[in-house]
């Protein structure tokens, strides 16, 4: 299962001289990590954020946002992004901003 380069690229550009961030290849898609707890990341189905589930309904309430769901159950504290919201830069910065809310809240592993 084959990831968009093309988000991948975009997602980097967001992330360009941020502290702590690695790149991580998993279950055929790319993951952005910081210091070690997953942020946001690229699917062979589009984009996806982690934001915690205190997050989810705010993050659910932007346009082009739904669950993710991996093998058809939807995964706790995550969105999915479509194109449009991943084309939308204020979109995908209040995507990227609460994954950065929920990640620095967690201990760097």
């Amino acid at each position: 299962m084959a990831y968009d380069e093309g988000l991948a690229e975009l997602m980097r550009g967001d992330l360009e001289g941020r502290p702590g961030i690695m790149e991580k290849k998993m279950f055929g898609g790319l993951a952005f990590m910081l210091y070690g707890n997953m942020l946001c990341g690229v699917t062979s189905h589009g984009a996806m954020f982690r934001v915690g589930r205190d997050r989810i309904d705010e993050a659910m309430e932007i346009p082009g946002t739904g669950p993710m769901e991996f093998t058809g159950k939807p995964m706790g504290g995550m969105v999915a992004a479509d194109e449009e919201a991943m084309a939308d830069d204020d979109l995908r910065g209040t995507l990227m901003a609460l994954a950065f809310a929920h990640a620095e809240s967690l201990p760097a592993k």
